[in-house]
């Protein structure tokens, strides 16, 4: 935990200069960003194996380095010092009604984090339901016909309608963050909100590669099949 303290520390330091109290916060989202940036490699290798589950094993990554920020700011440490705003790093959300209510200097903080971590889980949903509604409906069939290079299966009806389900729930998930940021510390909360969008940014930019390689090829497809015909002829 030490280690951990000491580079966001020394991360604030650095800001401090341009951003005075807030950059312990700023300091966090950064750290949380390069958490991320490392972990990009494994997050895009995931996403093509095409598999609503396949994004797990980065979040499950992540979960060391938010219980490393949960306990920093929950215990003695020289970072509960520093504050976003008016609001201690260190603070709760049932402290910050406590000290001044839900329009106090401490609740607007957190009003604006919730508001962002919902503006996030919107963005998410909607993009969720419109990948799974424009996903192509595959037509099953027989296993001794569905096998294709070195012997694979292709997915049957069921499996097919499952993963569709799933794709569009699972965006719905991110909602569940502003639960957790609301019983957590307010640095613990601006992990949530960075990596949160990090995941919808990056789930969006892959899925874009995705259907334009997937529209390369299939225009390459065309051309060489339009050529072959010309050329029989």
């Amino acid at each position: 935990m030490s280690v951990f303290t000491h580079l966001v520390a020394e991360l604030g330091r650095l800001l401090e200069p341009v951003l005075a109290e807030s950059a312990t916060a700023a300091a966090i989202v950064l750290f949380t960003l390069l958490v991320r940036l490392a972990l990009f490699p494994l997050s895009r290798a995931a996403s093509r194996a095409a598999t609503p589950g396949a994004g797990c094993l980065p979040m499950l990554l992540q979960l060391p380095v938010f219980y490393l920020m949960y306990r920093s700011f929950s215990s003695g440490g020289e970072l509960l010092g520093h504050r976003l705003f008016a609001a201690p790093l260190g603070a709760r959300w049932s402290g910050a009604l406590e000290a001044g209510g839900v329009f106090g200097p401490q609740g607007l903080v957190f009003l604006g984090l919730f508001a962002a971590i919902a503006g996030v889980a919107a963005w998410s949903a909607v993009r969720g339901r419109r990948a799974a509604a424009a996903a192509p409906v595959v037509v099953p069939v027989p296993p001794s016909r569905a096998k294709g290079a070195g012997g694979a299966v292709a997915p049957s009806a069921e499996q097919l309608a499952v993963m569709r389900k799933l794709g569009g729930v699972l965006p719905l998930l991110s909602f569940g963050t502003l639960i957790t940021a609301a019983v957590v510390p307010l640095a613990a909360g601006l992990y949530l909100l960075t990596t949160t969008a990090w995941s919808v940014a990056e789930r969006a930019w892959l899925q874009g590669r995705a259907a334009t390689g997937a529209a390369g090829e299939g225009a390459a497809g065309g051309a060489v099949a339009g050529g072959g015909v010309r050329s029989s002829l």
